[in-house]
């Protein structure tokens, strides 16, 4: 029996020390563009699935037929998961094309049969495959409007689809939206630059006067040379500037205090 279980021990660390030469030495390719074998990607599917189920069973499922949940549901996927999962019409996006796993096609078929499921990824995300963790952002009432939307969407069509999300208030689920696209987000930031020369409307360091349209010159209150310029007016006196004035002051004062009579002759009074 000792025996038995010294040789169970040493076969352990034996396997220990090859999956850590294996992982050390670099030959895992983790690119997203080398899918992996079948035997790894069958085995990483049915850890994803199972962990999903077991954790999603006590999930209780509320009515998903409101109307209201659903169109709020559309605007909030029109603006946070189109650029991987599509939407009917739209072809493939550079990140659905570059993402692996490969996002499914919700505008082909709904993610899961249980709207449990569905919820409970789009709540905690899935680690590893580029699908957020919406909860950190949004209550629940307003992922359950999601989950409505999505048992709808492989139903539209295109007009359907883009009427719905026209009638939705787009993206909005109580607080900390942000823009839906990673350009747009920095299209804003550089319009806001207050340190930006020529472009933006809400340059403070823009030209001079005021009242002037944003962009255009006069703008900016630390513009050029029109009298408004609050720095302007009020400069203090170097202390060149203070003597000259002294001196000029004497002269005018000696220039006063001096005349000369009709005799020819200067007097100081």
């Amino acid at each position: 029996m000792k025996r038995i279980i010294i040789s169970f021990a040493a076969f352990c660390a034996l396997g220990l020390l090859v999956v850590a030469g294996v992982v050390f030495s670099g030959l895992i390719n983790v690119a997203a563009d080398d899918p992996h074998t079948g035997v790894v990607h069958a085995f990483l599917e049915t850890a994803r699935n199972r962990s999903i189920e077991v954790r999603s069973e006590d999930i209780v499922v509320p009515s998903l037929d409101d109307e209201d949940q659903i169109r709020a549901g559309a605007g909030n996927y029109d603006s946070m998961c189109v650029g991987c999962h599509l939407a009917p019409g739209m072809a493939e996006t550079e990140l659905s094309n570059g993402l692996y796993p490969a996002p499914p096609s919700l505008a082909e078929a709904g993610p899961y049969d249980d709207p449990a499921k569905t919820f409970w990824v789009i709540k905690h995300g899935i680690k590893a495959t580029g699908m957020p963790a919406w909860g950190k952002s949004m209550a629940d009432p307003y992922i359950w409007g999601m989950v409505a939307f999505l048992q709808k969407l492989p139903k539209l069509d295109e007009g359907a689809y883009r009427a719905l999300v026209a009638s939705s208030g787009g993206h909005q689920h109580g607080g900390g939206e942000t823009p839906a696209g990673h350009g747009e987000q920095h299209g804003e930031m550089a319009s806001g630059d207050h340190h930006q020369g020529d472009s933006g409307g809400s340059d403070h360091h823009g030209s001079s006067s005021s009242g002037g349209a944003p962009g255009q010159p006069g703008s900016g209150h630390h513009g050029g040379k029109e009298s408004d310029d609050h720095h302007a007016s009020d400069q203090p006196q170097t202390a060149e500037e203070s003597t000259d004035n002294d001196r000029a002051d004497a002269e005018g004062k000696s220039s006063a205090n001096n005349h000369v009579h009709a005799d020819g002759k200067q007097h100081e009074h």
